[in-house]
Parts: C-alpha cells; sequence; structure tokens
C-alpha cells in the first residue's frame, strides 16, 4: 500500500460507497461549518422559481430568462457529474459553450447567442436552440489484436431562435463534473502547481503542462486558474457565480448583469427577481457547501492486482500528468479546516496539449483549442454508484475508464500506446486501480 492513499484528501476524507458518495461534510467541518454546509445543500439543490414582478423580494426567485436547468443539482445529480444524452434526445445537463473570433484574434461571445447556447426560456422568451449529438463509432485495435470501439460526438443544433450561428462560431460541449473535494484544490499553494509546470518541456520528457494564468474578478491579480474543463475560474466562487448565471441566468454580486444579447428583445423585457438575484448570503451558504464536500477514500488499495495497477499507471507516464500527491498549506485563513492535508487528487491543474482527436478548437482566455485541465481522478471509481455511468471525458464520449485512456493524444499519447500495448492483464490492473480511486 502507498502511504496512506486511502485517505484521499487526508483528514477531510469520508468512508462511505453507493449513491451519497460525493455528498458529505468533510470531518473537519466545525458545528457552525456544517450548519452552513446543510443549508448551502439545501440552496444547492432547490429549483429556482420564475419572477413574475411580485415576488423579486423572495429568495430563489430570478430563474432565465433563458437557462439550461433550475437548479445546481439539475446538472451536478447528487453532487456527481453528468451524462451525454443518447441521439434521440436533447442535451439537458450538460453545456454548450460557444463563441466566435474577435478583431484581435481572442476569443468573444457570439453577438446573437452568448457565450453559451440556452436551449431553454421562461415564459415569453425562447429558447434558443435544441441541441442533439449525433455519435460515429471509432475502431480501434490493442497491441495483442483486441478489438475495440471508440465513439466519437457531433453537435447537431435546431430550431435556432435568431438565425444561422455562422462559420464563425466555435463550440465546445461540455458534461458537469463530480464536485467534491473541490475546496482542497482551491488552496493548494500556487508555487506547488506552478512548480509541476514545464511549459517548455526544459526536461524533454513530451510533457509541457503549464498553468492557466487567468484574471481573480475580486482582487484584479493574475492567478492560476483551476477549475474549469480548461482552467478559467481561479476560485470556487467565481466557478459557482458562473454557473449560476450561465446555467440558470441567475446573477449575482460577481456576475451582476443577465446574459441577453442585443438582439434578444424578449429576454431583455423579461422580468428580473431581486438585483441581485442569489443574494450574498444564499451565494456563502452555497459556496461553504461547494468548499466542504468531501472526497471519499479509496477502496481495496491493499489488493494485489490494484497495487500492481498503480505501478503500471506510474510506469506508463499517467502519473506525469495526474499527479499522485498535492498538499494544502498550515495555515489557510479562510477556511482553516482545508489546512494541513495530504491529498491524492491525481491531478496537477495545469493545461495540457490532448492532441487533435479530443481538441474543441475553442480557445478559452490562454487556453488553446488543443488544451484541457488535468481531470482529478480522485472518485472516478464511483460514478456508477452515483450516477449510474461511467461516461468520461469533457464530452462524455468515453464508455468507461479504457476508452477515456484511448482516446489521450498530444501529450497523452505515449502513456496511452504505452496502455494500448500492454498484456490484457496488466490493462485490467490499470483499470482496477483506477476503479479503487
Amino acid at each position: 500500500m502507498f502511504v496512506d492513499e486511502e485517505r484521499s484528501g487526508g483528514a477531510a476524507t469520508v468512508f462511505v460507497t453507493g449513491s451519497q458518495s460525493f455528498s458529505l461534510p468533510m470531518p473537519t467541518l466545525s458545528a457552525e461549518g456544517r450548519r452552513h454546509f446543510f443549508s448551502g445543500n439545501a440552496s444547492f439543490n432547490r429549483n429556482w422559481d420564475i419572477a413574475d414582478g411580485s415576488n423579486n423580494d423572495e429568495g430563489h426567485v430570478g430563474l432565465g430568462p433563458t437557462f439550461h436547468v433550475r437548479s445546481c443539482s439539475g446538472c451536478h445529480f447528487l453532487d456527481g457529474r453528468s451524462a451525454p444524452p443518447d441521439t434521440d434526445e436533447p442535451i439537458s445537463n450538460m453545456v454548450i459553450a460557444l463563441s466566435i473570433e474577435g478583431s484581435d484574434g481572442a476569443p468573444v461571445d457570439h453577438p446573437a447567442y452568448g457565450g453559451q447556447l440556452q436551449p431553454n426560456g421562461i415564459e415569453g422568451v425562447p429558447g434558443e436552440v435544441d441541441i442533439h449529438l449525433d455519435w460515429e463509432e471509432v475502431p480501434g485495435e490493442y497491441g495483442d489484436g483486441t478489438a475495440y470501439s471508440l465513439r466519437r460526438p457531433t453537435l447537431r443544433t435546431e430550431n435556432l431562435a435568431f438565425g444561422p450561428l455562422g462559420d464563425s462560431a466555435m463550440f465546445s460541449v461540455r458534461t458537469a463534473p463530480h464536485v467534491a473535494g473541490l475546496g482542497l484544490l482551491e488552496v493548494v499553494a500556487e508555487d506547488d502547481l506552478l512548480a509541476l509546470a514545464d511549459p517548455d518541456d526544459d526536461d524533454g520528457d513530451g510533457i509541457s503542462g503549464r498553468a492557466h494564468m487567468v484574471a481573480d474578478l475580486v482582487t484584479g491579480d493574475t492567478v492560476v486558474g483551476r477549475f474549469g474543463w480548461k482552467a478559467s475560474r481561479p476560485t470556487l466562487d467565481q466557478q459557482n457565480a458562473g454557473a449560476f448565471l450561465g446555467d440558470m441566468g441567475i446573477t449575482s454580486s460577481l456576475f451582476p448583469n443577465q446574459n441577453c444579447t442585443d438582439v434578444q428583445v424578449d429576454c431583455q423585457a423579461a422580468p428580473e427577481g431581486r438585483r441581485p438575484e442569489v443574494d450574498d448570503t444564499t451565494f456563502d451558504r452555497v459556496s461553504t457547501y461547494t468548499h466542504f464536500l468531501a472526497p471519499p477514500a479509496r477502496r481495496d488499495v491493499d489488493d494485489a492486482t490494484v497495487v500492481r495497477g498503480r505501478g503500471l499507471f506510474v510506469d506508463i507516464g499517467c502519473a506525469d500528468c495526474h499527479a499522485p500527491r498535492l498538499d494544502t498549506p498550515a495555515v489557510v485563513d479562510a477556511y482553516p479546516e482545508l489546512a494541513g492535508h495530504i491529498l491524492h487528487p491525481y491531478t496537477d491543474l495545469l493545461l495540457h496539449d490532448m492532441g487533435e482527436d479530443l481538441a474543441d478548437h475553442r480557445p478559452q482566455g490562454d487556453a488553446n483549442g488543443l488544451e484541457w485541465r488535468t481531470t482529478p481522478l480522485w472518485g472516478i471509481g464511483l460514478f456508477r454508484d452515483v450516477n449510474d455511468h461511467e461516461l468520461l471525458l469533457h464530452d462524455g464520449r468515453a464508455r468507461g475508464l479504457a476508452e477515456a485512456i484511448l482516446w489521450h493524444g498530444g501529450e497523452g499519447e505515449e502513456s496511452k500506446e504505452a496502455f494500448r500495448n500492454l498484456p490484457a492483464d496488466d490493462r485490467d490492473a490499470v483499470l482496477r486501480f483506477l476503479e479503487s480511486l
């Protein structure tokens, strides 16, 4: 057994399996913190109502005018991971980020549809679009001749409310990741993450991870991005506020303006809730909730196959990006309960070029269309218990752990090929290790 890897989040780990694996508070939380945690849980799970002009001062009012879902849990059901639809079903609990190239070459919001396609609207406001994914099978073969098939999604839009998107539109299909353990990742020292970066591949190992430097909207500083598929948000508060606005149309102190474009006149005329629609107290409770969701403990850490798989995971280079260990600082002023933990999240939170097959060709900030943040792997073996599926990667194309590995390219190409060419029992050992996380 590797030293104390059973405790994915140090003393903040919970030992639970089943549907509640991602939904429990950290054991380190104070009694007052637990009260705020469960208050935030109620807001996280509660549906937001439509403002009708007479209920502006009520809480949980102000849905839309356009939106994807009515609650945070609409995408993060049981604090877990969303799944893409089958071909004949519309997209409901995942988002389609959207942009065009601006005059200076940087991405900007689409002039008619904004930064995210919204399939739903409140009464009197049209939804922007019906969105579907079509799937194409991509055959492949392991080194020993065993056949496999991957699948690749293609976005299909119908019933566009404000005219064609245009040839310059850039899309990115995004599932909602699970949210346990995020508070611990927020407080990992920036210097520790920068120490893992090697943007020019100075050591020549083919891995050139780099930090995504982004603006902190509160302090105005340029800091390391940690959250989102391209590490575009530096803090959970900014990630949460962006989701309130982008996914539910709920304004906050961080994002106080509705996301209606100039051509969306019905959206602009729709009644609003109070300003901001999620008041600071409610937002702070949701923030507490997301900061203190505990990562679950690993299982079967002493199993011989799992131990062998962990060694193979390191040997074929997977741990070069999926870093096995990060530490939280000894002192965390804002959240003392998050201090002093040895973490095993299996991420470096850096951007990596993942190759053409996974590219969305949509820049976001300084992240280009080939780059993705290294996904934390803790909890990955519990997705089926929580959400009854194991559809992985940013767009849910991978039907399980093996397919997720086999889609890796770019900086992950060498490790992918090493996995593809392992004997079958060694491949199974790597997968058993991942299932233990």
